[in-house]
């Protein structure tokens, strides 16, 4: 197993990707928790906000570790699943964004 094989594995295995939804309006806001700091990810857009999705991006790589670890997660029903209120998404969007 190659090194983005195994923090693939240890992401999923932990729990470290998390699916935040807010209620009642069901926005969804994914993020994974890396070494020491949470990545916004769209799984759908195939975007992450970790540097290795940019450099890798400007190398021709098209996906990271943090959205392999989500997909893996999804197909594994691994995700672990956050609820929150419709009232606490822009202090939690303001907090992810302060963090990037």
């Amino acid at each position: 197993m190659n090194s983005d094989s195994d923090r693939v594995e240890s992401l999923v295995s932990e729990k470290r990707v998390k699916l935040h939804v807010f209620e009642p309006s069901q926005r969804k806001i994914w993020t994974v928790v890396g070494k020491g700091k949470e990545h916004w990810i769209d799984p759908d857009g195939g975007f992450c906000s970790c540097p290795g999705f940019y450099f890798g991006k400007l190398n021709g790589k098209t996906i990271c570790y943090h959205l392999k670890s989500a997909a893996l997660a999804q197909r594994e029903n691994k995700i672990e699943k956050i609820i929150f209120s419709d009232e606490e998404f822009s202090d939690f969007l303001s907090g992810l964004i302060s963090d990037l």
